[in-house]
């Protein structure tokens, strides 16, 4: 970027200072901004709630990140075929035709595409919308070129053309144009007429001396020689073996026992055998009888005579090893030629029809329609570019909302939400409005500490989508006790759709001052509760095995230990001792206590709790004064660059707690206090107060005597009574009075 000369205007935004942009003169002057000061350097095109059509647009090198240089050089092209650049501000979907500045080509070109569209779509009017710049189907609807390079049946009035044409669609496959109608390109027709060609000059390599020498019948002659082929192979190995030793006949002629045991019931369960058995009885003399088949194989040896071997052998009886040879071997060049066909999708129609396609030859012309189609690839190229306009026309200041300034994020009027915000979260009697969608679990664990936020993570499945996504949701308000991975909730998307959402995981951080200040008491309760557990269930452990033990064990012989009285009363003495020594204690404590001012007492109860809830509530003050948005987005592909601070009070909005109207309800089912023991706690409680206002008393009055001005040295203390002070004066007070 180059040394700014345009006067930027600036604002405070997020414990922030950023760039305002607030004309249409701030648009066009984009490429003048340092790009220090931009508050997004690059954001994914996926991910967002936002029109992919126009994400992918701005991405022009596609490389799934909309760069700083990309969106300049959208501001500079749309600031340039706009007339009234304020109100690009506006992001309505509806351009005016008087808006389009024509006074430049480019716009000139816009404006006239716009105006054949709406010649298209038969409307008559001055504005155009979004929907209407992108309806190609609507637009291009009847047309027979739109400059796409695909040729339908519009495309020509030549009934044999359009004949033409759907077989090429039919067989290489058929390709939508602008219009909705199915067609083909230049490289479908290209790859037919080669096929075709191809197909052809293989079909008449079989008038070639040798390779069809059944003519029409050699694949149906082939297919009966090969149905029989290995069997008489083995016939003739058989009769081989019988020749070099007369030895082997038993072993290798038909098993007749074998047969017999098979056929025992019906010759039908004979077949099996029958069909594994040779063709026919082997013999040294090594010929093939016809009239001695297995009558397994009788069919298909029958059906070899008749195609093949009465052709080649006419009046034979039968066959010698040589001539069976033969037969296979006058195959050679068909099974080659059949190998060599080629593999093409045009084979169905058959050789006589491409050959007739072929020899009509209209490729060329053809061809000729899809040049006359491509010939209008720049206005129908500029007709797409009417409907760029519209879509940046429409979101481009959304974008610079969340890309420059991050307006849309700090202003929660619930109308715009930032683009990465993907709904809301209701868990635990509370709504997370900030909710963000997780492309990478891997990069979040890395990013997410480095917010200082209270972050949800949520497995999110639709049933109407059959669908699943990951979200993190912001917490910033409530109790978080309840808040463990496992805990159900619902999720409901920017649309309106609801999801299941199942908590996996939490990154503790805090919540709010009030969470903060009542944690030291909530972590000593839960400490207590769980030493307490663990103590009692200690204890039930021990007195089980001591149980179990004296059950195994028999009662032993020898007498208990008799009774020690002295042991006895010393261990009461002692306990006597102790429990008055403690009560001492407390009355002291008490006394001093009472013996403060109201004031004095409320500023010991605030100090205390401040000592104890103080470094908790500054730690967490500190805490949530620093939470920053930044990392997660970082950790969606996003490069931010400037903190994105999530405040106490800009925080506060973004979670609402449930809050129920105070009402004086009863509970059919809540559980009722006998009256004898509310009788009960009320005499404790009067009890209590009642002690409490002796000790005060009493604390006041010996405050009030140690300062009636008695100096110390007449404080005297009368020997043997050990009570010094004033308790000693206290007779002689009396017998004055």
């Amino acid at each position: 970027m180059g040394k700014e000369s345009y006067k930027w205007t600036y604002c405070s935004l997020g414990n922030a200072v950023r760039v305002n942009v607030t004309s249409g003169e701030d648009i066009a002057h984009l490429g003048e901004l340092d790009q220090k000061m931009w508050t997004v350097l690059s954001c994914p095109t996926k991910g967002l709630e936002f029109d992919h059509r126009t994400l992918e647009l701005l991405d022009t090198d596609k490389d799934g990140k909309i760069r700083v240089p990309e969106v300049v050089a959208a501001a500079q092209w749309l600031t340039s075929v706009i007339r009234d650049r304020d109100s690009i501000l506006a992001g309505a979907d509806t351009l005016a035709l008087s808006n389009i500045d024509d006074s430049n080509a480019e716009g000139a070109r816009l404006l006239s595409s716009a105006r054949q569209i709406l010649a298209n779509l038969k409307l008559d009017k001055q504005e155009i919308s979004v929907n209407e710049a992108l309806d190609s189907t609507a637009i291009f609807a009847g047309s027979a070129f739109n400059g796409d390079g695909v040729i339908t049946a519009l495309s020509t009035d030549d009934e044999s053309l359009k004949s033409l044409i759907a077989t090429i669609a039919d067989k290489m496959g058929a390709t939508a144009d602008r219009s909705g109608e199915k067609g083909v390109t230049a490289e479908a027709v290209e790859a037919f007429y080669t096929q075709a060609g191809q197909y052809c000059s293989w079909s008449d390599a079989s008038a070639a001396d040798g390779v069809l020498p059944f003519g029409s019948d050699t694949a149906s002659a082939r297919a009966a020689v090969e149905a029989v082929r290995e069997k008489i192979a083995d016939y003739f190995i058989r009769c081989r073996l019988i020749a070099f030793d007369e030895a082997v006949s038993a072993a290798v002629d038909v098993s007749v026992d074998r047969i017999g045991a098979a056929g025992a019931g019906t010759l039908s369960a004979a077949t099996a055998e029958l069909a594994a058995s040779p063709i026919a009885r082997p013999g040294k003399s090594a010929v093939l009888p016809y009239d001695a088949i297995n009558p397994a194989w009788q069919a298909a040896f029958a059906a070899l005579r008749a195609q093949v071997l009465d052709k080649m052998y006419p009046d034979a009886k039968e066959i010698t090893e040589e001539q069976w040879q033969a037969a296979v071997a006058s195959f050679a060049a068909y099974d080659a030629w059949v190998a060599s066909k080629p593999a093409v999708s045009v084979e169905a129609l058959g050789a006589d029809a491409l050959k007739s396609i072929l020899k009509e030859d209209r490729k060329a012309e053809l061809l000729a329609l899809v040049e006359k189609d491509k010939a209008l690839a720049a206005d129908a190229a500029s007709i797409d570019e009417v409907g760029k306009l519209l879509l940046y026309y429409r979101d481009f200041a959304r974008l610079l909302r969340n890309y420059v300034l991050f307006s849309d994020f700090y202003s929660r009027d619930g109308k715009t939400p930032a683009v990465f915000e993907a709904g809301q979260l209701y868990i635990d009697r509370r709504c997370c409005k900030l909710c963000i969608r997780v492309e990478d679990m891997g990069k979040h664990a890395d990013m997410a500490a480095q917010s200082g936020m209270f972050l949800i993570y949520c497995s999110c499945t639709s049933k109407t989508k059959a669908a699943t996504m990951n979200i993190v949701a912001v917490m910033t308000d409530g109790d978080i006790t309840s808040l463990r991975p496992g805990k159900n909730g619902i999720f409901y998307d920017l649309q309106g759709n609801d999801w299941d959402a199942v908590i996996t995981k939490v990154v503790d951080n805090p919540v709010s001052i009030r969470q903060a200040f009542w944690s030291p008491y909530r972590k000593l309760a839960n400490f207590i509760t769980d030493k307490i557990n663990k103590n009692a269930a200690q204890k039930e452990t021990d007195a089980t095995s001591k149980l179990l033990a004296a059950a195994d064990k028999p009662a032993p012989a020898t007498a208990g230990q008799p009774f020690d009285i002295a042991k006895f009363a010393g261990i009461t003495a002692a306990l006597g001792m102790a429990i008055g020594a403690i009560g001492v204690a407390v009355s002291s404590i008490f006394k001093g206590i009472f013996a403060l001012a109201w004031w004095q007492l409320l500023l010991v109860i605030v100090v205390i709790l401040l000592l104890i809830s103080g470094p908790s509530c500054f730690i967490a003050w500190t805490k949530l004064r620093k939470r920053n948005l930044g990392p997660l987005l970082n950790a969606n592909g996003w490069a931010i660059n400037s903190v994105l601070l999530v405040n106490i009070l800009f925080g506060s909005t973004l979670t609402s707690v449930a809050k129920y109207p105070k009402l004086h309800l009863s509970d059919p089912y809540a559980k009722r206090t006998p009256t004898w023991r509310k009788w009960l706690y009320g005499i404790l409680i009067v009890a209590l107060l009642g002690g409490i206002a002796a000790l005060f008393i009493s604390s006041r009055r010996c405050k009030t005597e140690d300062n009636s001005g008695t100096p110390a040295s007449e404080i005297t203390t009368e020997p043997g009574t050990g009570i010094e002070g004033e308790a000693a004066e206290m007779p002689q007070q009396g017998t004055e009075q």
